[in-house]
């Protein structure tokens, strides 16, 4: 298939690019910065240069490509500013789902996230609904996230990926990520509240898999949530930094995810089930 990968330069990006041309596809990826065109292109794809914010240019690109399927892996996270990224789910998104509409695109799959569910007890499935209540900042980040995920059900077939929160290389969790830093500064506390992850890697290839996947929202997370007093004194020895402070508090729809669902439906499986093997293999890399 002919795809258009927009955020193509991104953490995910990154990784599928190659998956995606092993696998006999023509990857046309997206970037807004001239000095990424290289790597992009070394990486496999064909690159082009746009900015989702300028729908002009944006539905150009989309009619003179007119790929089979539009993989939206876009984020702005770079300075970890929450109503930026909010923004390019938000506008991006509705620039991206108008400029496929005109150019007769039907096939477009998403990245979203697995922690902005309502609180509740245990792990979310894709049945709960998104904690549209929550006070802000959490507010800006879930309202894009619905925006987002609106816009995608609005596609002929549009999948929503909620990934895991990512670890591994070129992510915040890895040995040379900004989180991991303050994890050596002792900076993040262990608290109740549960997450679940998900290796980079496996965000890549769950993507490549969705494009034969049905339509609809899948959570795309490991397979064992779990709370902060566990998986980070954990994370902190796999970077031999201090152990963490500790807090009982648990921080609001802190819940986790399952991954039930892709796996039944689709037949899923991680390939890093285990946050507690993934950590550890990462750090040896």
């Amino acid at each position: 298939m002919k795809i258009l990968l927009v955020g193509a330069a991104g953490v995910i990006g990154r990784r599928l690019i190659p998956l995606l041309v092993e696998s006999g596809h023509e990857v046309i990826g997206t970037t807004r910065a001239i000095e990424k065109r290289e790597m992009l292109q070394k990486l496999g794809a064909f690159p082009v240069v746009v900015n989702v914010f300028d729908r002009e240019e944006l539905f150009k690109t989309m009619r003179e490509v007119r790929p089979d399927v539009v993989i939206h892996q876009l984020t702005d996270l770079g300075v970890r500013d929450l109503a930026a990224n909010a923004r390019i789910r938000r506008e991006g998104t509705r620039n991206l789902v108008d400029a496929a509409h005109e150019a007769g695109v039907r096939h477009l799959i998403a990245q979203s996230i697995a922690w902005a569910y309502a609180p509740g007890k245990g792990p979310a499935d894709e049945d709960v609904p998104l904690d549209i209540e929550a006070p802000e900042p959490r507010c800006t980040t879930v309202e894009g996230v619905q925006a987002l995920e609106q816009a995608v059900g609005e596609m002929e077939r549009g999948i929503v990926l909620r990934y895991g929160l990512l670890y591994g290389p070129g992510t915040w969790y890895a040995p040379d990520g900004s989180i991991a830093e303050q994890v050596r500064q002792g900076q993040v506390t262990a608290d109740e509240g549960i997450t679940s992850f998900l290796h980079v890697d496996d965000a890549a290839r769950a993507t490549l898999l969705a494009l034969g996947w049905p339509g609809g929202v899948f959570n795309i997370v490991d397979d064992v949530p779990a709370p902060g007093t566990a998986w980070l004194p954990i994370y902190a020895a796999t970077l031999h930094a201090p152990p963490p402070p500790i807090s009982t508090t648990q921080p609001r729809a802190a819940r986790g995810a399952t991954n039930a669902k892709a796996r039944r439906l689709c037949n899923w499986q991680p390939s890093y089930p285990d946050w507690h093997e993934g950590f550890t293999r990462a750090a040896q890399k």
